[in-house]
């Protein structure tokens, strides 16, 4: 049975992918040349293509002056990367089963792919009972003894329990309120329902109002989202991908039970190759997608390029974040064969608690203070703004504290007189500014950094790597370096001149290609470049959600008393951090050299 483009892709199932299609009719009737992306193809009556995968491009709203129930009058186009943050409305429909919810439904790894519902009336469990209106949390599918089901949790006097529902679990399931606030890009790929409308609420404009806003000024309404998707498709006698919008006026009937899909070129992804087995490789394959990018190895995979896929495998990379006050800041991952060399930076520290995580026993942590605080014991110290300090431990001090003795967490640490050492006490509560004293002149190998020291840790590039012909992370003037990653990447190199390889990131990489039945060389070619990545925002917070998935939350930092109210910052404080950032003041006071320290300012 035909039906129209839009409602097709608007009702299928992205797992039952890849299917086959028959263009029917449409404004594209008898045939004509449609281009997107630069991309020509025809669809012509009887054409068959194959669907290979589909995702939002736009996202069309409806505006509701007031509220979600009045009636909605204008309809506007708004680009995924549209400003605002926005609040999602609760859909006012249920699902009928927990089958409906996760195909409908986003249901993923990250914080976003963690919906909540709620029954309409109890379910019972084996060894629980879900209570009518209780919130549950959908955290992942998977099999459960050969029955697929929904790994779920309940959470109760502050304790989390986990459950699962299988698929075939009948019922009335509502979605509960969010009160999170989304981007529009994040509402487009997690909180949209296949077949289902969206309303969203917009809670923050992030941009002042002006004529090219599509949108009414102070508007504080809903709109009612309607996404439009990008399909992806191949045709019969072309070995490109093309893309087609799925508000096309084409009606499309779905042909894949009687036609051998194998007669079609098979796109893989590079995640796709990245799932096949280590015996697999080497391979050779044909680019059938290529990414943009003017840089190598951006310019050499061009659509229709012979490439020699040679393994898959895990590498360190160091996710790093550029020094300053304002953003956007840039974003890198650095490769551990970087061969340029860094200098140390000065760290800023917001608390005692962050000297104490600071401190390594490699050397004596030296630092500015450029917060003033009072202490409201006398047992423990005050800070005015330009103490230095040299941190020493942690420990414990008893105080007095509304007429009772108590014992607390402080920091030892030495505060340096004009002529003397003072021994003091800083209760880890303490809500001050400190910055880093730096005496180490040396230059560091970015190898040498992340054995030697504990990050995250600033620094700057003293000697950019000459292997490379254009260094981006020369030009930063600080670095951040924030954590290792381990990330998933693809050796390749070029079929007709196998002279270098490279590495290609398997999940930053847009490029698709097919397999071709070919011998191949089993030798690597022996020079293998690696490049500095830099990243969107976007993908920082991907790869730093992924990668801290598995680590434990640092422990909070112990609270300060509530009759305790920090003192207000001196205004000196900021000439203070930029005396010691750049290094230009004189260490007139301190007594670093009968410490066996170089002073920094010298």
């Amino acid at each position: 049975m035909a039906s129209t483009l839009e409602k097709f892709i608007h009702s299928l199932d992205p797992r039952s992918l890849p299917r086959v299609l028959q263009i029917q009719s449409g404004i594209y009737f008898q045939g004509s040349i449609y281009e997107m992306f630069g991309n020509e193809c025809c669809l012509s009556t009887g054409e068959v293509i194959k669907v290979i995968g589909f995702k939002i491009n736009k996202l069309i709203a409806s505006i509701c002056e007031n509220n979600e129930d009045s009636q909605f009058s204008a309809k506007v186009e708004l680009p995924l990367n549209f400003p605002g943050l926005y609040k999602v409305v609760a859909d006012k429909t249920p699902y009928i089963s927990i089958e409906e919810i996760t195909r409908k439904v986003a249901i993923g790894s990250t914080r976003f792919g963690h919906p909540c519902f709620y029954s309409s009336e109890d379910i019972k469990l084996a060894n629980l009972t879900i209570k009518q209106g209780e919130q549950i949390t959908f955290n992942s599918v998977e099999e459960v003894n050969g029955t697929m089901a929904v790994n779920c949790g309940v959470v109760r006097n502050n304790q989390s329990h986990s459950f699962t529902l299988p698929l075939s679990q009948d019922g009335k399931f509502y979605e509960c309120e969010d009160d999170q606030i989304y981007t529009l890009k994040e509402i487009a790929e997690w909180k949209i329902p296949r077949c289902r409308k969206r309303i969203v609420k917009l809670s923050n404009t992030l941009h002042a109002w002006d004529s090219s806003n599509p949108l009414p000024e102070n508007f504080d309404g809903c709109l009612i989202l309607t996404p439009v998707y990008e399909v992806q498709a191949v045709m019969k006698f072309r070995k490109d991908i093309v893309h087609i919008l799925s508000d096309l006026d084409v009606e499309v009937k779905d042909i894949t039970d009687c036609y051998d899909i194998s007669s079609f070129l098979q796109p893989l992804s590079l995640e796709d190759v990245f799932e096949r087995t280590s015996r697999e490789f080497p391979m050779v394959a044909e680019i059938m997608e290529g990414p943009l990018g003017r840089q190598k190895p951006y310019n050499l995979l061009h659509i229709g390029k012979e490439i020699v896929i040679h393994k898959k495998y895990q590498a360190t990379r160091v996710l790093a974040s550029e020094i300053r006050s304002d953003s956007p800041k840039r974003h890198f991952l650095i490769p551990m064969t970087y061969k340029g060399k860094f200098k140390r930076r000065p760290r800023e520290f917001p608390t005692a608690y962050d000297l104490e995580i600071a401190r390594s026993e490699r050397e004596q942590l030296h630092v500015v203070a450029t917060k003033a605080f009072d202490s409201p014991h006398t047992e423990l110290f005050s800070v005015s703004v330009g103490d230095q300090f040299l941190v020493q431990q942690r420990q414990t001090s008893e105080v007095l504290y509304e007429g009772r003795k108590k014992v607390i967490d402080v920091l030892a640490c030495e505060q340096i007189l004009s002529d003397a050492y003072k021994e003091v006490l800083l209760p880890m509560y303490m809500e001050g500014g400190f910055v880093e004293v730096i005496h180490d002149k040396k230059q560091y190998q970015l190898s040498e950094i992340c054995k030697e020291f504990r990050l995250p840790f600033n620094v700057k590039v003293s000697v950019r790597d000459l292997s490379i012909k254009e260094d981006v992370l020369a030009a930063v003037p600080g670095l951040q370096l924030e954590e290792e990653i381990t990330d998933s990447y693809l050796l390749i190199s070029s079929a007709s001149s196998p002279v270098e390889s490279w590495e290609i990131p398997v999940y930053r990489f847009n490029m698709s290609v097919h397999l071709l039945s070919k011998d191949v060389q089993t030798d690597i070619p022996p020079m293998t470049k690696t490049t500095v990545e830099e990243i969107s925002e976007e993908e920082y917070y991907m790869v730093r959600r992924f990668e801290n998935q598995t680590l434990h939350p640092p422990p909070r930092p112990p609270k300060k008393p509530a009759a305790l109210a920090p003192k207000p910052v001196s205004a000196v404080s900021k000439q203070i951090t930029s005396d010691v950032l750049q290094s230009t003041k004189n260490c007139d006071f301190c007594l670093c050299l009968e410490k066996g320290l170089s002073c920094y300012s010298r």
